[in-house]
């Protein structure tokens, strides 16, 4: 069994932040499974100076994890909708038909807007974006220390 790397949870959220930033691919970021030291990289010339030098063997999974993306997490379409279920009732079939379609998330906040809701998106959000990465670091054996 792995032992559990100590890190704190507050660099984790960054991390992934930083790594959900854009499309995929154009933001990364890696944690070293032995040092708990995190990695971050990006392919836009306007934010180089976030970029770490990676070390030569990223890409080695034994040694080095890369921060899911928000959808490997269930934190895109299906939280929107679980949300849209539960708070937006009258709204959903909207929602779900937004969500069929490239460009959804303006017109869902902007929904969110005329609802008032926006508050209550974030912290639905929130807390389940921190829920999903206590789970991902629990799986990962990442102890976290608050």
């Amino acid at each position: 069994m792995e032992t559990a790397m100590p890190m704190k949870f507050a660099q984790i959220v960054d991390a992934f932040e930083f790594a959900n930033n854009g499309d995929i691919g154009e933001f990364r970021a890696f944690v070293c499974r032995q040092t708990g030291k995190i990695y971050c990289q990006t392919d836009f010339m306007d934010a180089a100076e976030f970029n770490d030098e990676l070390p030569d063997d990223i890409d080695d999974e034994e040694k080095y994890l890369a921060l899911p993306d928000k959808r490997e997490l269930g934190l895109g379409k299906p939280l929107v909708l679980d949300f849209a279920r539960e708070f937006l009732r009258d709204d959903f079939d909207d929602v779900h038909y937004f969500f069929s379609k490239r460009g959804a998330y303006p017109k869902f906040k902007s929904l969110l807007a005329r609802r008032g809701a926006i508050d209550r998106w974030h912290a639905y959000e929130n807390e389940a974006t921190e829920r999903a990465l206590r789970d991902w670091c629990k799986l990962h054996s990442i102890e976290i220390i608050d």
